[in-house]
């Protein structure tokens, strides 16, 4: 099949939505990746196929915890007087029992339960102290606002539009998003449940609907059958209607998908007696992780716990030590099923390798204080979570210290600052998480937000 001028021609809006229809149609088949830029290529001529090629934005997964559930990740990621601390009174599971890291630019020690001990480096956390505290809201914002113009989930909806995809962002109520400059629209679904109706109802009506224009609607049927012959499949008729092709591809092929099954369950520890906010998390990062793999969708937004644990250690460490490895497990085989496949935008790397999250919240709670595990913190502080792939330097930027005062750090410099309100760098630290969705581009990152980040990100990322 010969190169299609009306394909070869096309130019923005038109260029992604044919590369977000083809990739779709690509992955229900089965269409290996380079085989996919093939037949593109063939189809639409070099051009087109580049377009399609590696990605320069990452997926995300925006974990935004409220009503006081922010607090369990403290387990997980401690601040470094917590965990490396032999108070009795500290809101910390496994006291003499932290190691730290290695592998950090910044102090940082891990419970025995911290997901990524054994990843490399650029898969370690970065945790800035940002925003203020926020306590019991259900939609905190003061730690991911890196401008008064922006928010940074709607940046990264943005940012990530530089690679199409069917639905853009996803988000489970209830969560917050804000606004940014070419920021796309929220799907919204209840559950996690509910995201895997959304792919499927959206993925349909995205195929069903007929181009405006005819002669662009023919090449898309066209370039179908030419997907359809790389993919070896041959039975396709032709007399086929898009429309009904459509219907049956995504009603008996897509359909279950991005489904959580019996296997990702026991591989999550999802079991009978799992919570229901942690199996929500569980079954949400199952179906994104999927998702991601197909190319459906670029950044999912999820509620994370949501209840309240003042009595967390009213009955000792076991409870908290249960919670933490129930969410280090979590996070761990999420990094191991998106390892072991492919970045659709970019076979020749992991899905992992094009993979980033963010941690935020309402309050941390008092670290200090494991009894009724207090909402107030020191100094009103808060603090983000980044895992960004290598694109930012890692460990604690800033810190709460054991007499209950809070150091800072300079976005120039990344050194500490002491008795710096965490207020002062939440920009800096939403605006780092910016530059990691972007991959490292400073310029993209300018159209959001100009909050200094120099102290915290790792240019050398870009080019490895």
């Amino acid at each position: 099949m010969g190169i299609d001028d009306r394909l070869k021609d096309l130019r923005g809006t038109g260029r992604r939505d044919f590369l977000k229809w083809s990739g779709t149609v690509a992955a229900v088949l089965g269409l290996e990746r380079a085989r996919f830029l093939n037949a593109v290529n063939d189809m639409g001529g070099s051009a087109l196929a580049d377009s399609g090629s590696c990605g320069s934005t990452m997926n995300c997964i925006n974990f935004v915890a409220g009503n006081g559930g922010f607090a369990w990740f403290n387990l997980l990621f401690p601040q470094n007087v917590i965990a490396s601390g032999n108070n009795p009174n500290y809101a910390f599971h496994a006291m003499g029992k932290a190691v730290k890291s290695t592998l950090t630019d910044n102090d940082f020690y891990y419970a025995p339960e911290s997901p990524f001990q054994k990843l490399s480096k650029k898969f370690q956390v970065s945790a800035f102290m940002a925003g203020n505290n926020e306590t019991h809201t259900s939609t905190p914002a003061s730690a991911i606002t890196p401008s008064s113009s922006a928010s940074m989930l709607a940046g990264i909806g943005a940012i990530q539009q530089a690679n199409p995809t069917l639905l853009p962002c996803i988000a489970i109520n209830p969560f917050t998003y804000g606004a940014a400059p070419g920021a796309p629209a929220t799907a919204a679904v209840a559950n996690s449940a509910g995201l895997v109706d959304l792919f499927n109802s959206a993925a349909s009506k995205t195929l069903l609907s007929v181009p405006t224009d005819a002669a662009l609607h023919e090449a898309y049927y066209k370039a179908f059958l030419g997907l359809n012959r790389a993919a070896g499949r041959s039975t396709v008729a032709k007399g086929y209607e898009t429309g009904k092709v459509a219907a049956d591809l995504l009603g008996n092929n897509l359909s279950d998908a991005p489904r959580p099954t019996t296997a990702d369950d026991a591989a999550y520890g999802v079991v009978a007696g799992t919570p229901t906010n942690v199996l929500e998390i569980a079954h949400a990062v199952i179906t994104a992780v999927k998702a991601f793999k197909l190319g459906l969708t670029s950044q999912i937004i999820i509620p994370a716990m949501r209840d309240d644990p003042h009595g967390a250690f009213s009955g000792g460490d076991a409870m908290p030590t249960q919670m933490a490895a129930r969410l280090g497990k979590i996070f761990d085989q999420m990094m191991a099923d998106a390892s072991a496949v492919a970045d659709p935008a970019c076979s020749s790397k992991s899905l992992a390798d094009n993979l980033m999250f963010t941690v935020s919240g309402d309050t941390p709670k008092d670290p200090l204080n494991r009894n009724g595990w207090p909402d107030g913190t020191a100094k009103n502080s808060n603090w983000l979570y980044v895992m960004s792939n290598g694109f930012l330097k890692t460990g604690w930027f800033g810190s709460l210290n054991a007499d209950g005062s809070t150091d800072g750090w300079d976005p120039a410099t990344g050194n500490k600052v002491a008795g710096q309100a965490s207020s002062v760098t939440a920009a800096s630290a939403a605006t780092a998480a910016l530059y990691a969705a972007a991959k490292g581009d400073g310029r993209r990152v300018q159209d959001f937000s100009r909050a200094i980040i120099d102290g915290v990100t790792n240019p050398l990322a870009k080019v490895q």
